[in-house]
């Protein structure tokens, strides 16, 4: 009885010790499989806004105004740009 009890530990214990390793790999693996679909989905979803942007660009003259003024600073021939700077206040 005893014989048997220590022969299936022993035996318990190899398939654990073979098996384990590929396991666990195979989860970590599916981890990173995981990060990389969501990944995937958010470069997706930016690809998706910079196409919506370009074209905005290419077709919409307004739009590419707005642009050139709010990032670049541009301005009309005639027009006179005023920068508002906040008042900086004193620490003591």
């Amino acid at each position: 009885m005893v014989k048997n009890a220590l022969s299936l530990f022993i035996i318990t214990v190899i398939i654990v010790a073979v098996f384990l390793p590929p396991y666990t790999k195979m989860q970590d693996l599916k981890q990173k499989n995981q990060e990389f679909a969501q990944r995937i989905v958010q470069l997706e979803a930016k690809n998706k806004k910079m196409q919506e942007e370009e074209r905005l660009l290419q077709t919409d003259p307004e739009y590419l105004e707005k642009v050139g003024r709010e990032k670049m600073g541009l301005i009309r021939q005639g027009e006179t740009m005023y920068k508002i700077v906040p008042a900086q206040t004193e620490k003591k």
